[in-house]
């Protein structure tokens, strides 16, 4: 069984890479102009203290609703039906690339999107700063969601942590969130996470998945139980959780595939980092959402594609904030209005996956979304949640397609064959 499973992976991606082949022969450039929307962990779940209803369906969003009757909407998966996807994967979806032929560890996405000067020697992983309990068990994967100074204060005493034959790097990242970076030319990054995602457990020993990660493996236990000596008396943060180790990669560029002059408004590192290693210009996003939407507006006549990343939408989704959530989506919608103003030819709002506030965690579900531009084929759905988009005129598809439905209503596609 395993074996076959295999070979349906590879003709899975060969396919995948065909279809990615395949659109990359009919660009064609002309002004259009895409602007692509990805509220993080958009999609919700019916909340039983909320009457029923999901967090889309709760929210006030005149301004959507007013987009969704010019346009057409369905269902996203983001990688396939019932698995529930990491950001990384599901926005490299989302930008039309196949998450299964391109993994990435988190490590590299947020190193990059703080700006670190990242070298072939080097192997980084994505930290937590974590709160554990008297017998080892974490009690808070996030230390309390604790400030970005309070990160800068312990990445600085962590920075001291010095091991033979390696440089150690610490560098926040937001929040509870930093990257560690190990630089030596002999690491090898096929090692396991250390954070088991869940509370309730202890942490993970780094384990080699490989027999050539065995000595890096053996670098990051060091690290972890040096580092922990030193935070024994900083709680809440007296635990570091790592995951998504990784080395440099290399992917195509956005420029080389669609022909773009595309540009990222992010605020939150790991995205920043993503649409670097993809060729976009990576611009000064400020702190807020209509610090974002301000950045769109200011940089509107220098770009053909702008990606907008909203993080607080997931954010509140694990936390189980429904109606911060709430708010947010609200936020969202009231900046949007804005747009309108701008005129584009073509629109796309959506989420990398579902992070419903019941669950409080990313989620499985399929993801709203809409595509609107001057030539799209109206459906009669007319108000923005996930009942209305199952009824959409898109259907239920993979998140891979949006891009190239948002080239195709751009007028960025020749047609294929005689």
């Amino acid at each position: 069984m395993v074996y076959v499973s295999k070979i349906r992976l590879k003709v899975t991606k060969k396919m995948n890479k065909e279809k990615f082949e395949l659109m990359k022969s009919l660009v064609q450039k002309n002004d259009a102009k895409i602007l692509f929307f990805v509220m993080d962990g958009l999609g919700g779940l019916p909340h039983p203290d909320f009457e029923d209803k999901t967090e889309l369906e709760i929210a006030k969003h005149p301004n959507l609703d007013r987009l969704i009757k010019k346009g057409i909407c369905g269902l996203t998966d983001p990688v396939f039906p019932g698995i529930t996807p990491g950001s990384g994967p599901a926005h490299l979806s989302l930008f039309g690339y196949n998450p299964m032929e391109h993994q990435i560890g988190r490590g590299l996405l947020d190193t990059l999107g703080i700006d670190f000067d990242f070298t072939q020697n080097d192997m980084a992983a994505r930290g937590n700063f974590a709160t554990i309990d008297e017998n080892g068990i974490i009690t808070d994967r996030r230390a309390g969601r604790i400030s970005t100074q309070k990160n800068e204060e312990i990445c600085k005493l962590l920075s001291n942590i010095k091991i033979s034959g390696v440089e150690i790097f610490l560098k926040t990242v937001k929040e509870h969130r930093f990257s560690v970076i190990f630089r030596s030319p002999s690491l090898n990054d096929e090692i396991e996470d250390t954070d088991p995602q869940k509370e309730g457990l202890k942490p993970l020993p780094a384990i080699a998945k490989t027999e050539k990660a065995k000595s890096a493996a053996e670098l990051v236990n060091k690290f972890i139980a040096e580092a922990e000596k030193i935070l024994k008396n900083h709680y809440p943060v007296n635990s570091l959780l790592l995951r998504g180790f990784s080395k440099m990669i290399k992917l195509e560029k956005y420029q080389e595939v669609f022909q773009l002059n595309p540009a990222s408004i992010a605020v939150y590192p790991m995205y920043r980092g993503l649409t670097k290693l993809l060729g976009m210009n990576v611009l000064d996003a400020g702190q807020s959402i209509k610090d974002e939407f301000d950045c769109l507006k200011k940089n509107y006549s220098n770009y053909d594609y702008f990606f907008m990343h909203i993080k607080k939408t997931d954010t509140y989704g694990e936390d189980g904030n429904f109606e911060e959530k709430v708010k947010i989506i609200e936020e969202f919608d009231e900046q949007f209005e804005r747009v309108f103003a701008l005129n584009p030819d073509v629109i796309v709002i959506t989420g990398d996956h579902s992070t419903p506030a019941l669950m409080k965690g990313h989620s499985w579900h399929s993801v709203p979304s809409i595509i609107y531009s001057k030539v799209c084929r109206h459906d009669s759905v007319e108000t923005f949640n996930e009942k209305e988009c199952l009824k959409g005129g898109i259907g239920r598809i993979s998140a891979q397609y949006l891009m190239s439905l948002a080239m195709a209503n751009a007028g960025k596609l020749k047609k294929f064959g005689a």
